[in-house]
């Protein structure tokens, strides 16, 4: 199928896009969708040691108390602050679905520029909120109460950081001037690597070892920095934390 044709699709819900509603569902279905496998890995984990072998910590368990925890705290979110924020958005500034779809390569080109500069964002965000104490008690200490990683963790946060990191994954596509079909597909990667990051697990396959010479740093990156504190501030590439010497690798 070409990009028209997927976006032809897409268009003729275009009434359910424009919801208010469309936004959070999106979000939220996207995320657990993703989370779902590694939730199923954890469960089945701790009795197969074939799959228990690729935990990052190997020692460590994730329970279902736990676990409905993080996925209360992730609902409890979305329902309280990001839905008002969202009806806000559609009221002030409704979206517009051309009906041309983008080009590939502009598209490959957006999401590139969307994702880097989010991560540079993120970068400045986390390495504040780590050496202002007040910052850190105030708003991320919650995110590191586990410091073993596991995927529904990811969305484990504060109100101040679940609108701090929206806010940015949300105004660089505007910044940008994205095409909305290029929006949802950053949005998505955004999610599924905010998701691998957390997931506690390192697979063959897992993109950090898809991108050469070190230049993404995936789930070992992120996990060391739960179990560490002070290193690996960047989500998803490694040039930040290599400039500022703020790289470690175990």
């Amino acid at each position: 199928m070409t990009l028209q044709s997927i976006w032809d699709i897409i268009r003729a819900h275009e009434a359910y896009l424009r919801s208010p509603f469309f936004p959070v569902l999106f979000s939220l279905t996207v995320y657990l969708g993703f989370c779902l496998p590694f939730v199923v890995l954890d469960l089945l984990s701790s009795k197969v040691a074939f799959l228990r072998k690729f935990r990052i910590q190997q020692k460590s368990q994730v329970s279902w108390s736990v676990m409905w925890s993080c996925l209360a705290q992730s609902l409890y979110n979305h329902v309280v602050y990001i839905f008002p924020l969202t009806v806000l958005h559609w009221y002030w500034r409704p979206v517009s679905y051309p009906a041309q779809a983008p080009g590939l390569l502009r598209m490959v080109w957006d999401i590139a520029a969307c994702l880097l500069l989010f991560d540079f964002q993120y970068f400045i965000w986390h390495l504040l909120h780590h050496k202002v104490p007040w910052l850190y008690q105030t708003f991320h200490k919650v995110h590191h109460k586990y410091t073993s990683t596991f995927a529904l963790s990811t969305e484990y946060s504060g109100a101040w950081e679940t609108l701090s990191l929206g806010f940015f994954a949300a105004v660089n596509p505007l910044l940008l001037g994205c095409h909305p079909m290029t929006e949802m597909l950053f949005f998505m990667l955004n999610i599924w690597l905010s998701v691998e990051d957390h997931s506690g697990y390192d697979f063959p396959w897992s993109t950090h070892r898809l991108v050469p010479f070190g230049l993404y740093g995936g789930a070992p990156h992120h996990d060391l920095h739960h179990l560490k504190f002070k290193s690996n501030y960047a989500p998803y590439f490694t040039h930040w934390d290599r400039l500022f010497g703020t790289l470690q690798s175990s």
